[in-house]
């Protein structure tokens, strides 16, 4: 079994900033990409940002140039550097990680969510 804990989430006044941590644990035989998603109340889920193993990164428009996503793969733990927050952005932010229980099989997995509120 494989799971994803995730935690930094909060309230937090527009224009400042908050990091959410995602950890993997479990049976790991390796992780490839991990990622952050989000979910606004009353939309569909979207893609935050992205990380490979190698460390090459993609983010959505709207939160290019704010938030920095990284990833300690010795600790199979991936972050998400999150400044510049706008109401915009308040959303539940779920952590996905690709997880190889061998050098063939592996499938993603998802952490529970994180709430993150951008409110004055």
């Amino acid at each position: 079994q494989v799971q994803l804990v995730e935690s930094g989430g909060g309230l937090v006044q527009p224009g400042g900033s908050l990091k959410l941590s995602c950890a993997a644990s479990g049976s790991i035989f390796s992780i490839g990409s991990m990622g952050w998603y989000r979910r606004a109340a009353g939309k569909q889920r979207e893609l935050v940002a992205v990380i490979t193993s190698g460390g090459v990164t993609n983010y959505a428009s709207s939160v290019k140039g704010r938030f920095t996503i990284s990833r300690d793969n010795a600790k199979n733990t991936v972050y998400l550097q999150m400044n510049s927050l706008k109401p915009d952005d308040t959303a539940v932010y779920y952590c996905n990680a690709e997880v190889y229980y061998s050098e063939v099989r592996g499938r993603d997995y998802w952490g529970k969510g994180n709430l993150v509120t951008v409110s004055s």
